[in-house]
């Protein structure tokens, strides 16, 4: 099984990280760490090394999420100590950890998973909500679950993802964050982009990176001990307000709660307009924040068949279709969870999916139109002519112009009308939406005084665009398009006003 065997956590590993492993690096105030996963003990990863990378060019440093977690003083010598070489940050894990998961992929079962490219670096509360968050990587070098792979990233991935989780923060879609971009000057070989092409790391800050697939190992090797281990683990940490509960009241909870976290979830990648591409049960977590992105796509049209990942032939993870992809993945979790409870109560809080999403995509829809909520049936007949809308207008829409011409309902219905899609919001088929949208007032008017939506353009984030920007990185090492997108993407997230945590 691709490294299982008898490999464990040694004693004095777990031993170092209770007691601290210090480096001296000039942290402020608001660092606090926090490595709780390695309490989980030997069975749930393994103690790895970083690869020695040739060089360590930083190409995006998240100040905003450093100044939360306290990093934000690292000197650029100190964060390419940290976020390139992965020297153990103080009194955090002294060694990286490579977590160990099963997974479906397109729902074939993989028990030859697990972190092949990246590991767990470290752990840190986030200041103000005291969320447990995870410092991780991608492409970070090989490990016992690497399958015969090089371990790496290339920088046109590291870019993608970087453009990805900037873009979905602003939409208000829970997501982690990418945190660090480091070039690391290897050539790399790839079957799909022109190679040799150039390297890069990515760490991630993200509230967990316990999947669905964490809890399937252990459910494979028919563990139901570390099942529950992962149970108490998952509430203690990620959903504390469970933590009274005990016994099968407690996985139960937990079900329900990964359940609409999941269901809110999914809800905001549709009205944003995002199709994921890899919805495997290995890319699922316990706290309903989406991570790792590979072949996603913004839509440029509405379009329920549209994909992202060229390889996904009959269209298993079509925009459409994610729901259902959720829904199913979140089946086998409850199947894991059987195994320390009965079927019937997890069933039963399986069958409150499709309610808890229904509400969620509604509440989303009304947030990102920027109006106060109204009765709830007026919200179901906005909410469905918003979709009939985005549908009729198709390509001469496009996703985000929508959202972004009626921010604010009525406040907006003048610029609306005098934009570039006038003529289109003229049509019959969009007097459905205009009149349902007058009986709304607009929720913070005072975002639509934020210089984004003087533009006559919102903020996209389309497949040729994302192409590019890396073309002028690929061909003059021009990194201007790439940070004035991120630029653009920031004003857009403070005109938006969204909050993109996922529900405690």
């Amino acid at each position: 099984m691709g490294g299982e065997g008898d490999k464990r956590l040694p004693a004095e590993l777990v031993a170092a990280g209770r007691r601290g492993h210090v480096v001296g690096m000039p942290v402020a105030p608001a660092y606090r760490p926090d490595p709780r996963f390695l309490a989980l003990g030997p069975d749930f990863a393994d103690p790895v090394r970083p690869a020695d990378f040739p060089r360590a060019d930083i190409r995006y440093r998240n100040q905003r999420a450093a100044t939360t977690v306290g990093l934000n003083t690292l000197t650029d010598d100190e964060w390419r100590a940290a976020f390139a070489r992965f020297k153990a940050l103080p009194d955090n894990q002294p060694q990286p950890l490579a977590m160990r998961y099963h997974g479906h992929q397109f729902r074939s079962y993989n028990p030859d998973l697990g972190d092949g490219r990246g590991f767990l670096f470290a752990q840190l509360r986030e200041a103000g909500t005291g969320r447990l968050l995870d410092l991780a990587t991608k492409g970070s070098g090989k490990t016992p679950w690497s399958r015969g792979a090089d371990g790496r990233l290339t920088l046109k991935g590291g870019v993608r993802e970087v453009l990805a989780a900037a873009q979905l923060e602003a939409l208000g879609v829970p997501t982690s964050r990418a945190f660090s971009l480091v070039e690391t000057g290897e050539n790399l070989q790839r079957n799909d982009e022109p190679s040799p092409t150039r390297s890069a790391v990515l760490t991630r800050l993200g509230h967990s990176h316990i999947r669905f697939g964490t809890f399937q190992r252990h459910a494979f090797l028919e563990r139901a001990h570390n099942i529950a281990i992962l149970v108490d683990h998952s509430v203690e940490n990620y959903h504390p307000a469970l933590a009274p509960l005990t016994g099968a009241d407690r996985v139960v909870g937990l079900m329900g709660a990964v359940i609409a976290a999941s269901a809110q979830l999914v809800a905001r990648w549709m009205t944003a307009g995002f199709v994921h591409g890899v919805l495997n049960t290995d890319n699922m977590n316990i706290t309903g924040e989406s991570f790792d992105y590979g072949p996603y796509r913004f839509l440029p049209r509405n379009d329920p068949n549209f994909t992202a990942a060229y390889f996904d032939q009959t269209g298993l993870y079509a925009f459409g279709r994610q729901p259902e992809a959720v829904f199913w993945n979140l089946q086998q979790l409850a199947a894991c969870l059987s195994l320390v409870c009965e079927q019937e109560p997890l069933v039963e809080a399986l069958n409150g999916f499709s309610a808890a999403y229904r509400e969620a995509l509604i509440a989303a829809m009304i947030a990102r139109l920027g109006v106060v909520p109204g009765e709830p049936e007026a919200n179901i007949a906005l909410a469905n002519a918003a979709f009939r809308a985005l549908a009729a207008g198709g390509e001469r829409l496009r996703w985000e112009p929508f959202f972004f011409d009626w921010f604010g309902g009525t406040a907006s219905e003048a610029r609306a009308m005098a934009g570039p899609r006038a003529d289109l919001y003229a049509e019959e088929t969009f007097a459905d939406f205009r009149e349902r949208i007058t009986e709304y007032v607009p929720d913070r008017p005072e975002r639509l005084a934020n210089p984004s939506f003087a533009e006559p353009e919102p903020c996209e984030l389309l497949y040729d665009e994302i192409e590019a920007i890396w073309a002028r990185i690929a061909e003059a090492d021009d990194w201007s398009a790439f940070e004035g997108k991120l630029g653009r993407i920031e004003g857009a997230r403070e005109a938006w006003g969204l909050s993109s945590q996922a529900p405690a």
